[in-house]
This record gives structure tokens, C-alpha cells and sequence, in this order.
């Protein structure tokens, strides 16, 4: 018997976007994710520009920097002091511990400001996270902590929208 393999109608209409926002915490950020739905998975492409840099501010680490999809797709920077709270929390459709959320990604290291990564995930399809956002989030995820791994402030919020 012969696998079925995941056979995109077109590997264009299999893509999403989400371009960031940025919170008052790092007003000169700027950047997108690219999500390109592959045979086996997603691969998930992040070009990013001015994060903070690394420092200890008041017992808080920030950076390297969280980043996740959360449940909802709204980016309301809201009154500052918790911005983007309006993303709610992770999204977590298997009620996975925090570390195994499907939306749970690696760590965005700065390097002067800016930051690149590419990796590929298994865990959803691009058409399950359409509506979503994406959060870049102060000071690193600890991948423990429950439910979303102490990452702090949120400074950055995308919209994920087909492309």
C-alpha cells in the first residue's frame, strides 16, 4: 500500500503572511513571517527588525525573545502597559502543556536588532492557523512555565492572513 502524501492544488494558495506591529516596548520593530505549506509540514520563514537588545531590566531578562501563535487573530495594543493582550493566550487546539503547544516556536535571538530564521513544523497546516496571531514577546519562553513559559511583555503582534 502506497502512503498519501499531501498534494497541495496549487503550493501558492497554501501560504500565509502575518506582518508585525509594533507595541510602544519596541516602537522601531518591523518584520513578517511567511508560512509555505510543504509536502510533510510548514515551513515557517521570520525576517525581523529592531528588537530590543539583550539587557536585565528590573529582575527581567529581554531577549532572546518568545514567539508564538496565539488564539486570536486581533492586535489592539490597548491601553500599553500589557499590549496585544487582545491576541488572548497560545494557541493550544490539543490542550498540549506549554513546550508542546503546536504554536509553541524557537526562541528570536537578536543579533544588533535584527533577527532571521527559517524552520519547518509538523504540528499544523497553514490553513489551521489562518486568523491567528503571531506574537513576539520581551524576554525569552522558558518552555515550562504554564500555560505560556514566562516570556513576558508582548512588543510585537502580527494578524496571519492567507498571501
Amino acid at each position: 500500500m502506497q502512503p498519501i502524501l499531501y498534494q497541495p492544488r496549487n503550493m501558492y494558495e497554501d501560504r500565509a503572511i502575518a506582518i508585525f506591529h509594533a507595541s510602544p516596548l519596541a516602537p522601531q520593530l518591523q518584520g513578517m513571517t511567511n508560512f509555505v505549506q510543504q509536502p510533510y509540514g510548514v515551513e515557517v520563514i521570520v525576517q525581523v527588525e529592531g528588537l530590543p537588545m539583550f539587557e536585565k531590566k528590573n529582575g527581567k531578562q529581554i531577549g532572546p525573545h518568545g514567539f508564538h501563535i496565539h488564539e486570536n487573530g486581533v492586535c489592539e495594543i490597548g491601553d500599553g502597559d500589557e499590549p496585544f493582550d487582545s491576541a488572548g493566550g497560545h494557541w493550544n487546539p490539543n490542550e498540549e502543556p506549554h513546550g508542546n503547544h503546536p504554536g509553541d516556536f524557537p526562541v528570536l535571538f537578536s543579533n544588533h536588532g535584527r533577527a532571521r530564521m527559517i524552520f519547518f513544523t509538523d504540528r499544523f497546516r497553514v490553513e489551521d492557523i489562518i486568523g491567528k496571531s503571531l506574537i513576539i514577546h520581551q524576554g525569552p519562553d522558558d518552555y515550562q512555565s504554564q500555560p505560556s513559559g514566562d516570556a513576558g511583555l508582548r512588543i510585537a503582534c502580527g494578524i496571519i492572513e492567507k498571501n
